[in-house]
């Protein structure tokens, strides 16, 4: 499948989720490796609720019956993603730079090429 775009997400992007977790930090009670703990804890949570909206899509559900749609789960899994990169910016400063080089070992691993350098935004200032 040719991809039609640079692979990952954008600096812009970055920038949002940079934001976010600021936002989420203002909100917190917790500090330090309590609020990193709690937000990988947290993409478990999300994953569920992708998996609810597919049981909901399949009307695997008896109390339910069909009770979502597959936009409903694209919704889910763009969540489970944004609190996956929410969570690699909790990790680290760098969380651009360190998912460019994970995403680019995996496609050299699992598509056989190497692919072009990555150009990666500098740190965010929120880090």
């Amino acid at each position: 499948m040719a991809m039609t775009h640079e692979p990952g997400p954008t600096a812009g992007e970055w920038d949002t989720i940079a934001s976010l977790t600021q936002r989420l930090d203002q909100h917190s009670t917790h500090q330090g490796e309590m609020r990193r703990v709690l937000q990988i804890l947290k993409i478990s949570e999300e994953a569920g609720e992708a998996a609810e909206a597919v049981i909901g899509v399949m009307g695997q559900n008896p109390r339910k019956g069909f009770s979502h749609t597959w936009d409903d789960v694209q919704a889910e899994v763009c969540d489970v993603i944004i609190t996956a990169m929410v969570a690699l910016q909790r990790l680290t400063p760098d969380a651009p730079a360190v998912f460019a080089r994970h995403l680019a070992r995996i496609a050299e691993r699992d598509l056989g090429v190497k692919p072009a350098p990555v150009e990666t935004p500098a740190p965010s200032p929120f880090g």
